[in-house]
């Protein structure tokens, strides 16, 4: 048995444990690492890169099926399936060496290629390894959830764990959960040339403003994605290699299908890791962590996924420093997730930061103010004939910005300027009062900011004052 004396060691080597590792290590901190599976986690192999590669090659078709109306003369002679999901193998191994081994061991940091179980409050055990350290910090992410369908166990679905493995274009894909992965996945496969059905028990991406979400759910339509809302799958039968779900939907009725991606929610990865001789509290959601991303056992921290919080790579980096600087500089930082952006990556774009309108004026009241403008008011989104969508912008008092949602072209890339504003405490005045580049998408956001100050400035004062200051010459 081999034993190491360390600083930190950290227990999975997705985006949050790989944030740490590479931070501590370069700190001069002892580091060990545990991963078991592949180095880089959902985000590298499963998630994030494979899927946002695979929606490129989908929206590189759309491009070309678009084009007569730009002009250009172009014919969509066939798609290869198999040769979109190669390139997604490739954009991994791109990505690859940053998460590597080697380079974790060129940083300082000690991988073990193990499960790690604790088996007291300062020791864990794994591989012929015991690592006992002054500071822990558990990463082990989550899995892809099985809903309890009937049937569900008999046919080979797919989830995000293993549906950039099938290199066989799906003749009809049921989807089964309406969240970002689920329609992502939907519209992309269905711009690669497969027939597409998503069934949702609430509404598409429910978490978002309905007003915005519309916009996506009119382009999957029109698409020729089949779109089944307060839809449940009861069960699943098998025959042959043709799989048949009974879906309830205002009624049930039985869909033929060639292939199942069950995306319907995810559970935290805890079996195995000895939490209790950890002494370590924990729930079905996860591991119990206070604002300090600590556990019950205050020796240890948890974060990503596995800590309940908002399951997205970015905040996993931003839980990563808030570990660090708890852990290493003894610094009591606490999260705070009020200007916390995330983006769903279909086509177009649905972003946010902040509180949706419905959020703002139940918490705050009336003196909450939403604006919007549309795409189809912005120069750039006219020419480029991207016009679907709009930006909400929820205000407080004297212009405070408590949330802003945009559907359109580059959201994601949008959003950004909210977040900033949100996290440095900018009110709407600040975007209003920018000079944005002529002609860009980001226009948008000054003009929606400029709607809370047009309505003030043209108001009946200001015109008094400027025909009373006239008569000075």
């Amino acid at each position: 048995m081999r034993h190491l004396d360390v600083d930190i060691c950290i227990i999975g080597g997705g985006s949050a444990g790989l944030s740490v590792a590479a931070g501590a290590a370069q700190l001069g901190a002892r580091t060990v690492l545990f991963e078991r599976r592949k180095m880089g986690g959902e985000c590298l192999n499963y998630g994030c890169v494979p899927s946002k590669a695979l929606i490129a090659s989908a929206r590189s078709a759309e491009a070309v099926r678009s084009a007569p109306g730009f002009g250009v003369k172009a014919d969509l002679a066939g798609i290869d399936f198999a040769a979109a999901v190669d390139r997604v193998d490739r954009v991994i191994a791109t990505i690859a060496p940053h998460d590597s081994e080697e380079r974790f061991e060129s940083l300082g940091v000690t991988v073990v290629r193990s499960n790690a179980t604790f088996t007291g409050p300062d020791t864990v055990e794994g591989d012929g390894v015991t690592v006992k350290a002054r500071r822990f910090v558990i990463a082990t992410g989550s899995n892809p959830a099985a809903p309890p369908i009937d049937g569900l166990d008999t046919v080979p679905y797919l989830t995000n764990e293993t549906i950039f493995a099938n290199r066989t274009l799906p003749e009809h894909l049921l989807v089964v959960g309406g969240g970002p992965i689920g329609v992502e996945m939907a519209q992309a496969h269905r711009r690669l040339g497969a027939r597409v059905t998503v069934a949702e028990a609430d509404r598409i991406v429910a978490r978002e403003d309905p007003e915005l979400t519309a916009v996506i759910r009119d382009r999957l339509i029109a698409e020729g994605i089949d779109i089944l809302e307060g839809a449940r799958v009861k069960r699943f039968q098998m025959s042959g290699e043709t799989i048949t779900a009974t879906i309830d939907a205002d009624g049930e009725r039985d869909l033929t299908v060639s292939h199942v991606l069950v995306a319907a929610g995810r559970k935290p990865q805890i079996d195995g890791l000895g939490l209790e001789a950890a002494g370590v509290d924990h729930t079905r959601a996860g591991i119990t962590v206070d604002n300090r991303l600590r556990t019950s056992n205050r020796r240890i921290f948890a974060i990503g996924d596995i800590s309940g919080g908002p399951q997205f790579t970015h905040v996993a980096g931003y839980q990563a420093g808030i570990v660090i600087r708890n852990a290493l500089f003894r610094l009591p930082a606490k999260v705070d997730y009020r200007a916390l952006p995330w983006v769903t990556f279909t086509d177009p774009e649905l972003a946010r930061v902040g509180l949706l309108e419905a959020e703002a004026r139940e918490q705050i009241g009336s003196s909450v103010e939403a604006l919007t403008v549309p795409f189809g008011k912005i120069d750039r989104a006219i020419a480029e004939d991207r016009t679907d969508g709009q930006i909400k912008l929820v205000l407080g008092k004297r212009g405070r910005i408590l949330g802003a949602s945009i559907v359109g072209d580059h959201a994601g890339e949008l959003i950004h300027l909210w977040a900033l504003a949100m996290g440095q405490k900018l009110g709407a005045k600040a975007v209003a009062g920018m000079i944005a580049p002529y002609p860009t998408m980001g226009e948008i956001s000054k003009r929606v900011a400029g709607e809370y100050y047009a309505k003030k400035l043209f108001s009946p004062w200001p015109r008094r004052i400027v025909r009373f200051l006239g008569r000075f010459g």
